[in-house]
């Protein structure tokens, strides 16, 4: 089993994780060309991947979704509340197969089990993942408000983690944004500081973690090295350990043995 991220943050996330020939896009909210050139990247084509998989419908994780879907024969995967909002921004096309999905049952798409958790985000219906090939288990968690008891018992004991270190909170409320924007971004319904991430990773059940990425970082009110810090505090390891997903790159191969 492995993963990679083609590009994290606001201006569009995708991630792919794989175990055998089973290849799962988690998002696309860069556009489909781009999805393409990132694919390539990691050795990949559209016609390698098994269904998209979206954890709620802003344009950064769900904007181009249906598109590439429609272009690649591809079946979505999204909660009821996620298909909602997207077709009422008349965001879905006809034609495109869906597979709903409840945020509280596990579903397996080939030689992966995809388990949806539900977050307090300001989505119609917002869920994340963990994934798992019967051997390892891979956390996603990128647009969350609060780190709630359920996220936590979710997510201890998994072998890898792509967590949301959206921005430091100083950074945020000295900046340029407007503050209906600052209290938004930082209220309980909004994305996780890098404090709060440290946080949450240090109350989980580390002993299994192989992987550590920090993602979702903004440009404008975080830098790699504070969110690396936060995270490398809680595992109580050096900053370098720490991965990072970035908007430009995304992060290359992680394999999980």
């Amino acid at each position: 089993m492995r993963f990679a991220s083609l590009g994290s943050g606001s201006k569009g996330n995708c991630l792919v994780v794989e175990s055998g020939a089973t290849r799962l896009l988690l998002d696309c909210g860069l556009s489909a060309r781009e999805t393409e050139h990132r694919l390539a990247r990691l050795g990949l084509a559209p016609a390698d991947l098994s269904a998209v998989l979206l954890t709620h419908e802003h344009d950064d994780h769900a904007g181009h979704a249906f598109a590439f879907s429609a272009a690649h024969r591809l079946t979505v995967c999204l909660t009821y509340g996620t298909r909602a909002a997207l077709a009422e921004s008349r965001k879905t096309l006809p034609g495109v197969v869906v597979q709903l999905i409840d945020g509280r049952a596990a579903f397996s798409v080939g030689a992966l089990e995809v388990r949806p958790f539900t977050v307090p985000h300001d989505a119609r219906e917002p869920v994340q993942f963990v994934f798992t090939d019967g051997a390892n288990r891979l956390g996603v968690l990128t647009d969350i408000g609060t780190p709630t008891a359920h996220v936590q018992a979710v997510l201890s004991g998994c072998h890898a983690l792509v967590l949301e270190c959206n921005h430091e909170s100083a950074m945020l409320w000295a900046g340029a944004y407007p503050k209906w924007l600052k209290e938004r971004i930082a209220g309980p319904f909004g994305h996780l500081d890098n404090a709060s991430s440290g946080q949450l990773l240090g109350a989980l059940d580390r002993s299994r973690l192989q992987h550590v990425i920090a993602a979702h970082l903004s440009e404008q009110n975080n830098r790699p090295e504070l969110a690396r810090d936060a995270l490398a505090r809680a595992m109580g390891c050096e900053a370098d350990w720490i991965g990072l997903a970035t908007q430009a790159e995304g992060s290359g191969w992680r394999e999980l043995r």
